[in-house]
């Protein structure tokens, strides 16, 4: 069973280009920055969140290629980033060969819950950023957590692909986490000079309730500009108004999980 002294959260969206990796990074940073101890587990074999985090491709020793193959252990792959309390085990390419690797094995579901286990009571949170699609790398992210945090963007299509993520995580808790939840749906790309996107923010409202957090990440040039520094965009730009709105998110998120513990 997971321990319960921390939190493991999915970041994951079956779409691409929604923010998640830009959510999983400056969302542990903010944490991190209140002095909980984070780490973020690369989950998608492109690495953006390693990269966005400053770790260069040539000092991923180890990966999280080598914690699904069960060749190191956690504690062998986690890397110190240059935020402080925040820790991340980084992505390379190696990991497009897990599924073909482990898609026999009898625990191939579990691999990712049991290398976590080993270190459950290192982290306060555990951030697992998950490739844009649904395969066994986040089947298992989904098996490993106690609740998904879903990143969406404001336009047209949002809430087709939510139904599609929604209907992902039930099947997910009847099969092999029966007490997965959503920890909340976070709204991102936000324009409020588009209609449209105002549109959006209300239909989700309407549809989800309270599952919707407060918080609405804007569209930001320094946060695009972050990554190709290495940064967070708290780190690059604290005072602009993405960086200002991931703080707000890491104020919910953490409330959220007081008002859990209370319950």
């Amino acid at each position: 069973m997971l321990r319960t002294t921390q939190r493991i959260i999915t970041i994951a969206n079956q779409k691409g280009g929604v923010g998640k990796t830009t959510t999983a990074i400056n969302l542990a940073t903010a944490l991190a920055a209140i002095g909980q101890r984070v780490l973020i587990v690369d989950l998608d074999p492109q690495g953006n969140a390693s990269t966005g985090l400053g770790i260069q491709r040539r000092d991923r020793k180890m990966s999280s290629y080598d914690l699904m193959v069960g060749q190191h252990a956690l504690s062998e792959t986690v890397q110190a980033t240059a935020v402080p309390n925040l820790s991340i085990v980084p992505s390379t390419l190696d990991l497009l060969g897990v599924e073909m690797e482990i898609s026999r094995e009898p625990d191939r579901v579990f691999r990712l819950r049991k290398a976590l286990a080993a270190c459950a009571a290192d982290f306060d949170y555990i951030l697992v950023d998950c490739p844009p699609s649904f395969n066994l790398l986040t089947m298992n992210a989904m098996a490993a957590a106690h609740s998904v945090l879903v990143p969406l963007q404001c336009e047209f299509f949002a809430l087709e692909g939510l139904s599609q993520l929604l209907e992902t995580v039930d099947q997910v808790r009847r099969s092999v986490n029966p007490t997965l939840d959503i920890q909340g749906i976070v709204l991102t790309m936000f324009d409020a000079r588009n209609n449209l996107a105002q549109q959006v923010v209300s239909d989700v409202r309407t549809y989800l309730g309270d599952k919707v957090y407060h918080t609405l990440i804007p569209r930001n040039v320094r946060v695009s500009e972050a990554p190709s520094y290495g940064k967070p965009a708290i780190l690059y730009d604290l005072k602009c108004a993405g960086s200002q709105a991931y703080l707000q998110l890491a104020s919910e998120v953490i409330q959220r999980e007081r008002q859990r513990k209370a319950a």
